[in-house]
């Protein structure tokens, strides 16, 4: 008989393990608190789309999807900058024009990977079951189904939560002796908002870029999306002088955007109806350790390591978790205890590596894109990969348009930053040193 996963979440990452599971042969009974997204279901303020990059595409490849995910995706080359005066910088992602990342609609992706797991008869998939227990040592988890109020208990060789960074998998585990875990917010929120299609349907913006409007100690940024509208988030301080909390009524939401975003406002007729009207999210990173207890339960996606959404990451990563975590099933097919460790040790650190880029990133996209230097940095890193191709790769390079692991990344962006900035200052010197010499001769 089949051994049996029970994943608890349905959403993107949920969606595809499923798929992963069922084509190794496992029975997976999938557990959605939410409604059948293919009803046409949406979750208001909630960003619409994602970006998808390499390690994601790399996921859904292995499952034949990538294809019809990047048919409805559309590619972004690099970031618009809009300064305060209106005028725009392009900066593109990478050297070589081909390298992008793509806006793909949420509801897309739930869609095709929900399909894709239901393709396999050994897959069953459960809507509006919220779970609101866990019992690791069975395994078992408990739901109720949201619409009738009704209860049920199922119970499986192991349990996957695939739910989420306030998962309910975790919170069970968390009771368990010497599990680590923290949470750190940042100071600021998010709130989406719409750009809205021209009166033609066409996009009013650059429609292959995410455009970014830097004011170094926030941002707006905004999505491009299939049906000619943009997907607006603002990435604003909490409290403050200048804040969300300070900022509560159409008058001083006018004279905020109208001072700060000037050439975002005309495109935005319902800005000030979506600002009341969508609520305004937290941003938090999630660290945990162990992933897994015993072989009975693992954790996956956010629900192991939720991070900030400033490198486009998130998906990506919880993406390539489903990679890993069937190539550990694959290695150990008879040792599942070990195949959940080794997931788990493979897994790690990279996250850990991703959570501190992802903030770090926070700061380059609202302080630094719109800085001379910066440009100019970028401009010196495409130059260095042009000369240097099997040597020199830009951080972004390495984390959105390869599978280097992001620990791996992270560290060998900073040898080449050292080696860099060693080198431009041995030059810099020496010239300091020949214009001295050329004054003493003449």
């Amino acid at each position: 008989m089949a051994e049996k996963f029970l994943l608890v979440g349905s959403g993107l990452a949920g969606g595809l393990l499923a798929g992963f599971l069922g084509r190794r042969g496992y029975e997976v009974d999938l557990f959605e608190r939410r409604s059948d997204p293919r009803a046409g279901n949406t979750v208001g303020g909630r960003s619409i789309n994602l970006a998808l990059s390499t390690r994601g595409i790399h996921a859904l490849q292995q499952l034949g999807l990538a294809d019809e995910v990047l048919r409805q995706a559309i590619p972004m080359r690099g970031r618009m900058i809009h300064d305060k005066d209106g005028a725009l910088h392009f900066s593109s992602y990478d050297r070589d024009p081909a390298k992008c990342i793509n806006s793909v609609g949420r509801d897309v992706l739930n869609t095709v990977v929900i399909e894709a797991a239901q393709r396999y008869p050994n897959v069953r998939v459960l809507f509006n079951q919220r779970c609101h227990k866990v019992d690791l040592e069975t395994p078992a988890a408990h739901f109720v189904e949201t619409e009738t109020n009704s209860v049920s208990t199922a119970t499986a060789d192991a349990i996957i939560g695939v739910d989420g960074a306030f998962s309910t998998v975790r919170g069970a585990m968390q009771r368990l002796s010497r599990f680590e875990y923290s949470q750190t917010y940042l100071p600021h929120g998010y709130k989406e908002l719409t750009i809205p299609p021209g009166a033609d349907g066409s996009w009013q913006m650059e429609k292959n870029a995410l455009h970014i409007w830097p004011r170094r100690s926030f941002m707006m940024i905004a999505l491009p999306n299939p049906d000619g509208s943009f997907t607006c988030t603002l990435f604003w301080e909490f409290d403050g002088q200048r804040s969300f909390a300070t900022t509560k009524t159409d008058d001083e939401v006018r004279r905020f955007f109208a001072e700060e975003f000037p050439d975002a406002v005309p495109l935005m007729p319902t800005l000030l109806e979506d600002y009341r009207t969508n609520p305004t999210g937290s941003l938090v990173t999630i660290r945990c350790a162990p992933w897994t207890y015993e072989d009975k339960v693992a954790l996956l996606g956010d629900a192991s390591h939720a991070v900030v959404p400033f490198y486009g990451q998130g998906m990506n990563a919880a993406f390539e978790d489903c990679v890993v975590f069937d190539e550990c099933l694959a290695e150990f097919p008879n040792e599942r205890k070990r195949a959940f460790t080794e997931y788990f040790t493979r897994r790690k650190k990279n996250a850990d590596a991703l959570a501190d880029l992802a903030v770090h990133n926070f700061v380059e996209m609202r302080d630094k894109t719109a800085s001379p230097s910066f440009r100019a940095k970028k401009k010196l890193d495409h130059a260095l990969e042009g000369l240097l191709p099997r040597l020199y790769l830009p951080l972004y390079t390495m984390v959105s348009f390869t599978r280097i692991p992001y620990a791996d990344a992270a560290r060998r962006a900073r040898v080449q930053d050292t080696i860099v900035f060693s080198i431009l200052g041995v030059l810099v010197l020496s010239l300091i040193v020949l214009l001295l010499l050329a004054g003493r001769v003449l």
